[in-house]
């Protein structure tokens, strides 16, 4: 049977704790989590986290906007319903392109926009009336905490943590 004891070492400076999840990790140890009041620069490539995707999606989500104003345009304006404005010939989407570029450009920042927000709430599994994870109110005040898994090695870890400079060190049952 598995542990679902982890360690909750918390810590009051950014830079103590940067150095402390530098430590963990030279242990070969698995951090869980760390929860932050604010971001904190280098940390994702501390914990050794894979980077993140995100931009791949927006870009295509980009072109998907781009690929839907293009043909937006071109079905209302050539297709649906041609009119001559301007003197601008109607039958070809080509020759009219040139004023499609506003159209084109606001649909691929808004698909890009729009989706990238859905996409982010769904791959960090933020639903409406979600009930917070945060294991303690003071991380979204001024103290760091790094979420540690036991497994029969409670004392050489809080030892460890306790060298890096934890302001207070916990081992609570993690339901």
């Amino acid at each position: 049977m598995e542990s679902s004891k982890v360690i909750h070492a918390f810590y009051n400076d950014d830079e103590v704790l940067m150095d402390a999840v530098k430590a963990v990790k030279a242990e070969h140890l698995h951090i869980e989590e760390v929860f932050c009041p604010f971001p904190v620069h280098g940390l994702d490539k501390a914990m050794g986290l894979a980077p993140t995707r995100l931009a791949i999606t927006a870009f295509l989500y980009g072109i998907t906007g781009l690929a839907f104003a293009i043909w937006m345009t071109n079905y209302m304006m050539i297709q649906d319903w041609p009119q001559d404005i301007g003197g601008k010939p109607n039958f070809s989407w080509w020759a009219n392109m040139p004023a499609f570029v506003p159209i084109m450009f606001e649909l691929t920042v808004f698909f890009a926009a729009h989706l990238m927000v859905i996409t982010f709430y769904m791959r960090s599994r933020l639903w409406p009336f979600k009930e917070a994870e945060n294991p303690d109110p003071r991380t979204t005040d001024d103290h760091f905490l790094m979420e540690i898994p036991v497994n029969n090695n409670e004392a050489k870890i809080i030892d460890l943590l306790a060298s890096t400079g934890a302001v207070e060190i916990n081992v609570v049952d993690k339901h």
